[in-house]
């Protein structure tokens, strides 16, 4: 209540007294109501579509190891020493006729390398189709 001298001060002091009163009444939570909603429809459906996509980047690094192999085989040959000695030569037997040769001397490590570098690609789609009703 505002005292009825006309005093300024007096006036403001009560103005802020009330106004201390009031702010914490407005700080006081109040109940909300809400209605409750009642759906209208009484049927309806829904589509949903989804798509995937995965890639898969790969590499294959593989070093194939063996062991040491020497292998000669040969016809209408003849060697100048032991076949598997490094300096041995080898002649026609019979002039004139067919011969063959073949000499194969690996020493052990890798004996093959296979690289692959590849990419996968995968694509989906899925499509769901919901209906309802009441």
């Amino acid at each position: 209540m505002l005292h009825s001298e006309f005093n300024p001060l007096t006036i403001e002091k009560e103005k802020k007294m009330i106004k201390l009163w009031i702010l914490p009444l407005l700080l006081i939570p109040s109940i909300a109501r809400a209605n409750q909603i009642t759906p209208q429809f009484t049927q309806g459906s829904m589509q949903a579509t989804t798509t995937t996509t995965q890639v898969i980047n790969e590499v294959i690094d593989q070093e194939v190891f063996g062991g040491a192999y020497n292998s000669w085989s040969g016809t209408n040959v003849v060697p100048s020493a032991a076949i598997n000695a490094a300096n041995t030569t080898y002649t026609v037997h019979t002039a004139g006729d067919q011969f063959q040769l073949e000499t194969v001397v690996r020493a052990a490590g890798v004996v093959e390398q296979i690289d692959i570098t590849r990419t996968i690609t995968t694509n989906a789609v899925t499509t769901s189709l919901s209906v309802f009703s009441q």
